[in-house]
């Protein structure tokens, strides 16, 4: 009985040792993901490869997460959703002093392969690293430096890659995972502007492969994962510990500016005051000029977009393009344009009353921006046609009788 016990204690160990010893290559590889920063491009963080060879004395780091802004034609590709990024090799050094400048947290996964996978994995980063293959076009949520890196550790080392279920029982859709970092760092603007220009395919919700296109899934994805049926990861480790940047506060967040914009329009919509009236002039002009350009882009960006983040935007519904046109005529009295204002009336009320049956995720900051829509239509579309002031004709004149006279 001592025996047995003792034979299935130091059984694991030759098995280990044997492992150890199969692996001639001298490589040690693993993932490193970094913590968000505080600006927008950074504030999902980022996932890079380490790869070190203790003979060769080589300590590198594979990232594909470079891009050159200097190209002139990079805002109208990064419109279009053509963005060129590349894969960059670089010392680990370097990579690490850009990360401990930003005050950003660095965490490393050592990756348990053998000795034959791990030289698949080498290979596979240089040659992806050769001028030649380096390039290649980034999707935000398909295809960046993230799911790159995940690809190599699954399809480029040969082993039997399994990763394991992280999402809870109802699937978060891609629009609530890029919320939760953006809430975190309290960026209300940004959240505002990314909600309005993506459509309603953005709220699909996502399986488990899908979301490791963020670093921080893709790190617990490889905490559960296994290879070969052992566990993936031989060692977790805090290379660089970066406590969190408080975010900065926002005192004018989109709600609040809205509401107040609501109140106002409100309050000066029933007054008579011409000071008033002219106020207003300006502000409908202003106000649906703005929405006017936004509608424009959001069919501009459905169209044109190679990607399909953008498509299928119910926010186009209440920002209608046409309020471009109608703001420099806005002053006017005229019955088309009482007509308009009746059917964006009725348009918007009806877009507020089916909020909770629309497909897509609308921003909360939106709903005081149709109630200023709702308050200013309403009023725009029963504007009389002109001011109508009664006179009387001298009574020596024969059969003196009221007219009306058009200002």
């Amino acid at each position: 009985m001592k025996f047995r016990r003792l034979l299935l204690f130091v059984l694991p160990l030759f098995c280990l040792n044997a492992r150890a010893q199969s692996d001639t290559s001298h490589l040690r590889v693993s993932l490193l993901t970094c913590s968000p920063g505080v600006e927008l491009y950074s504030i999902f963080g980022h996932t890079a490869l380490r790869v070190t060879d203790s003979v060769r004395g080589i300590d590198m780091v594979y990232n594909y997460g470079t891009f050159d802004d200097r190209d002139p034609n990079f805002y109208a590709k990064f419109t279009r959703g053509i963005m060129r990024y590349a894969l960059s090799n670089y010392s680990y050094q370097e990579f690490l002093q850009e990360y401990q400048a930003e005050s950003r947290g660095v965490i490393e996964q050592e990756l348990q392969l053998t000795g034959e996978q791990k030289q698949k994995m080498y290979a596979a980063l240089q040659q992806n690293a050769l001028e030649e293959n380096r390039y290649y076009n980034y999707y935000f949520h398909t295809d960046n430096c993230t799911t790159r890196a995940r690809d190599v550790i699954e399809q480029k080392t040969g082993a039997s890659v399994v990763f394991k279920n992280i999402l809870p029982e109802k699937r978060p859709t891609y629009r609530n995972l890029i919320h939760t970092y953006l809430d975190k760092s309290k960026q209300s603007w940004s959240k505002f502007g990314i909600d309005l220009c993506l459509g309603s395919n953005f709220d699909a919700r996502v399986t488990n492969d899908q979301s490791m296109f963020l670093p921080d899934y893709l790190m617990k994805a490889l905490d559960n994962a296994t290879a070969d049926g052992h566990p993936l990861v031989a060692g977790t480790q805090t290379v660089v510990s970066a406590p969190p940047v408080p975010p900065a506060e926002n005192l004018v967040t989109p709600m609040l500016l809205f509401v107040i914009l609501f109140i106002i329009t409100t309050l000066l919509s029933f007054s008579n005051n011409k000071w008033a009236q002219r106020f207003l002039n300006v502000f409908d002009s202003l106000f649906f000029l703005c929405i006017g350009v936004f509608g424009l882009l959001t069919v501009t960006l459905w169209i044109i977009r190679v990607d399909t983040v953008c498509r299928n935007n119910f926010n186009v519904l209440w920002a209608l393009p046409t309020h471009f046109f109608v703001a420099f005529v806005v002053y006017l009295k005229r019955k088309w344009l009482q007509q308009y204002f009746r059917i964006v009336f009725m348009l918007t009320a009806l877009f507020t009353l089916c909020w909770f049956f629309i497909p897509q995720q609308i921003n909360l900051a939106v709903l005081p921006l149709l109630s200023i829509i709702l308050v200013r239509s309403y009023f725009r579309g029963n504007l009389p046609a002109g001011n109508r002031v009664t006179t009387n004709i001298p009574n020596n004149f024969h059969n003196a009788k009221a007219i009306n006279i058009e200002l």
